[in-house]
């Protein structure tokens, strides 16, 4: 089981989560709960890192930030205990969680659950704050943000769960953000490969390391709300969304829709490299420093070579890498032999997912021809098999989300 920062928000949710969880050991299971910082604490403990150094060192900050998912398993596992249930904390160098020494972004190496199964098998909740791991040389590593998601399916994987229940702040997931489009519909079903695209490109619910982890260890996941009443059903029977295999879908004989669901993430920024010259090799000095600093490049665009032998190159990058990235590139410009850098970080990304794409033409036509209609500009354009993906000024996100929700005829009927 898997609590966010809205769920663990204060004593009040607290107790309410601590409810939830032993209810399910009262219905005979064994329980492992993951959970994460309050909601605004990491945020809070980030701003204090940049206030301290803005080129921060990751190493340092993972100190700092890991501390709220600590408080937080401390106070969850005090009350159970004040609830009569057996509980205890277990942090992530203690079980340990090992990691890549990657700081703020490291990923799970493998998981040492002996002693975790000994005591949930002895009647004890198992308490363990999500985010958090521990490096081969001995340092806290965090995850990265939404990290607490990785964490659980780690667990669940680690100890054969049968399932594992993140609970949110929304009851499942839903064909697009229900505070943008009121219709939006609620998913029973969503693919791996779907949950994997729409976590990718801006959709909350889930982070994108946690779907990957699930589909590569084949951990079923329910996403659940936590905000329900005290005599509520078990979660076995909530109609939550699970994600499954493809395979296990197309078992459930269901009506398979064209698009599934509509992502858009703010979170992007911008760079444009201008007059990069245009020769083999170019775009490796580009990409390569970003790679080794542990930055992820997103949507490229090489624009058609100049008369000189020279060209610009656009591509995005997390808005929180913006300045890291920028730095690296200034101290390359010698190497790349740009001529100047332009940023912009009031753009956004939206995309329309759906394993319908596979064998169904026009998708991509009604995307443009329906932004197009409403005057929206698209900036890059990138695709994957069962995505399609553009770049738009922020300040139009929630229309285009509105306009394509529309387009793929997702709007719940009343």
């Amino acid at each position: 089981m898997k609590f966010g920062g809205t769920s663990m928000a204060g004593s009040e949710r607290i107790r309410r989560v601590a409810n939830i969880v032993r209810r399910q050991q009262a219905a005979g299971h064994e329980v492992a709960v993951v959970v994460s910082a309050m909601a605004g604490e990491t945020d809070r403990l980030v701003t204090f890192c940049r206030e301290a150094n803005p080129l921060y060192d990751p190493a340092e900050y993972d100190v700092v930030v890991a501390s709220g998912e600590q408080v937080t398993a401390g106070l969850l596992a005090m009350t159970l205990q004040a609830l009569g249930c057996q509980a205890r904390s277990w942090l992530g160098w203690q079980l340990p969680i090992h990691t890549d020494d990657a700081h703020a972004k490291a990923r799970i190496e493998e998981m040492d659950s002996g002693a975790l199964l000994a005591s949930m098998a002895a009647g004890e909740i198992a308490v363990i704050p999500g985010f958090q791991g521990l490096s081969g040389d001995g340092r806290i590593t965090t995850l990265g943000r939404g990290g607490s998601d990785t964490s659980a399916v780690a667990v669940a994987a680690a100890i054969g769960a049968e399932r594992c229940d993140i609970y949110t702040d929304v009851d499942g997931v839903y064909t697009t953000d229900p505070r943008i489009v009121a219709k939006a519909r609620k998913l029973k079903f969503v693919t791996y490969e779907e949950m994997l695209e729409l976590a990718s490109v801006g959709s909350k619910v889930l982070q994108t390391r946690s779907v990957s982890l699930a589909m590569k260890e084949g951990v079923r996941v329910q996403v659940l709300s936590s905000f329900i009443d005290d005599d509520a059903t078990p979660a076995d029977e909530i109609p939550g969304t699970m994600i499954v295999s493809d395979e296990e879908l197309e078992g459930l004989d269901m009506e398979r829709q064209l698009i599934t669901g509509i992502a858009a993430d703010k979170n992007e920024a911008k760079i444009i490299l201008t007059r990069v010259p245009d020769r083999p090799g170019a775009v490796a000095t580009i990409f390569g420093p970003l790679a080794a600093a542990s930055i992820n490049v997103d949507m490229i665009i090489q624009n058609v070579g100049r008369d000189k032998g020279e060209t610009d190159v656009t591509f995005t990058v997390p808005s929180a890498d913006l300045l890291r990235a920028q730095t690296l590139l200034e101290a390359q410009k010698a190497a790349i032999g740009f001529n100047r850098i332009i940023t912009d970080a009031k753009v956004a990304k939206v995309s329309v997912v759906g394993v319908g794409m596979k064998s169904h033409a026009g998708v991509a036509a009604t995307m443009f021809r329906s932004l197009a209609d409403r005057g929206i500009n698209i900036q890059a354009i990138s695709t994957s098999e069962i995505k399609i993906s553009v770049l738009i000024d922020e300040d139009e996100t929630e229309l285009a989300v509105r306009v394509l929700h529309s387009a793929y005829e997702l709007d719940a009927v009343d």
